[in-house]
């Protein structure tokens, strides 16, 4: 819906993960360009899946033995659970996108549902998710790269810096220019694997037990109460692609089958996700750290290749979640400042605060716990629900729905309170 107050405000059309789709899924997104639900797409069925496994592929498949080893055997039945409830707040996506032919990002179901306000909290939402991913990204690359070299220090002007501080910032530089630039179709291209890098580190590290000494040895707990607020969380956090939806079921040259899709995508991907958890948990019991790449020795072949793996993914992907950003803080600057200049000053400044943030909280765990109980539950699952209820009418009318959904975002709401409670309280404890 192109109305005037739009035109002063941020760019709010920009999906959640714009690095996995083609470029003509960012064209749908460039702000004017409505689609009427009729309009036939051009992206296939199986192009849609590949896009689909890539959004709900990423940075989780490396936490997920630490969510499993936090919470015990039986927290896999929340991880089914969560599973369940992201697959259906999907379709209530679809649905939602149904009901209007102006429908077609998720600020704008946001808005259909609650008006301007509703787009500012979807897009809120977003916006502080892909920050905090970004932030995460720096943390993995300096704690991979430190167990990679261990024993390094840096001094610069008299200052000695240490390992993963370093690494940080190194990175952060090598990122940078990437963040300066105004095409980023290419490393689209090579973002777009976050399915090919799940199946690279998933199979390196079944390949590092089986064959290289490590073995499937531990036990594990059945049940460990303290740690479920924290279980919960990243599991929620590997289902976090759904503002990335709408432009996924607008690209599509059959619409009707973007249910089969949502099936094909949640059930690969939960497989994934469950069976790393339990190689994981199997192979380092609850001495598993929060990226099992950390626990995988250095001098393994396989070893080596899923931490190569894990470091050159997040390189190409920062850009492409912080460049939104960009795009959004610009349009708070007058029309007549220098847009390439803006864009530098913009950039970099994104840039130097997320490594501040990860020098200053470090913690690649209880940040990403944090994402998933706050940001990630809240996005993907109880945001669905309530715009569903608010488009359709249900809230008016108690069924057997209406049920389903109350309870949904009742289970939502739980995991906000106690799973934001444990992951700062753990933030805080590491300070």
């Amino acid at each position: 819906m192109a109305t005037e107050h739009q035109d002063a405000a941020p760019d709010l059309n920009v999906p959640l993960v714009p690095d996995e789709k083609h470029s003509k899924l960012q064209d749908l997104e460039a702000p004017g360009n409505h689609v009427d639900i009729h309009t036939q797409g051009a992206t296939s069925f199986f192009k849609t899946c590949f896009n689909g496994l890539n959004a709900l592929s990423g940075v989780g498949i490396l936490s997920i033995p630490y969510a499993l080893a936090s919470g015990g055997w039986l927290s896999l039945i929340f991880l089914f659970a969560i599973a369940t409830a992201a697959f259906y707040s999907g379709l209530l996506i679809q649905r939602c996108m149904d009901a209007d032919s102006n429908i077609r990002t998720y600020p704008d179901i946001g808005e259909h549902a609650f008006g301007n306000k509703g787009r500012l909290i979807v897009s809120v939402f977003m916006y502080i998710e892909l920050y905090l991913v970004a932030t995460g990204f720096l943390i993995l690359e300096g704690d991979n790269l430190q167990k990679l070299f261990p024993n390094v220090d840096f001094e610069v002007a008299g200052l000695t810096v240490g390992g993963k501080q370093g690494f940080i910032i190194i990175v952060a530089l090598i990122i940078l220019p990437s963040v300066w630039l105004d095409n980023l179709s290419l490393l689209s291209y090579v973002s777009a694997s976050g399915v090919l890098a799940s199946a690279v580190i998933l199979g390196s590290i079944i390949w590092t037990a089986a064959f290289d000494g490590i073995g499937f040895q531990q036990r594990g707990t059945l049940l460990n109460w303290d740690g479920i607020p924290t279980a919960v969380s990243l599991y929620a956090f590997c289902y976090c692609a759904h503002p990335v939806f709408p432009t996924l079921y607008t690209s599509m040259k059959k619409r009707h089958q973007f249910s089969n899709v949502l099936v094909i995508c949640f059930v690969l991907c939960t497989l994934s996700y469950a069976s790393m958890a339990i190689f994981g948990y199997l192979m380092f019991g609850s001495d598993v750290q929060s990226q099992i790449t950390l626990n995988l020795p250095t001098n393994k072949l396989s070893s080596r290749v899923a931490i190569y793996t894990t470091l050159v993914n997040p390189i190409s992907k920062y850009a492409l979640m912080v460049t939104p950003i960009v795009n959004a803080t610009k349009t708070w600057f007058p029309y007549h400042c220098n847009k390439r200049f803006l864009s530098l000053f913009v950039g970099t400044t994104l840039m130097i605060s997320t490594v501040l943030v990860a020098l200053a909280v470090p913690f690649f765990g209880s940040l990403m716990s944090l994402v998933g109980a706050f940001l990630s539950i809240t996005a993907s699952i109880i945001i669905p629900c309530l715009c569903y209820l608010k488009i359709s009418g249900k809230y008016q009318r108690f069924g057997c729905e209406m049920v389903a959904i109350g309870l949904i975002i009742l289970m939502g709401v739980a995991v906000v309170i106690f799973g934001t409670y444990t992951s700062v309280i753990d933030i805080i404890g590491n300070l």
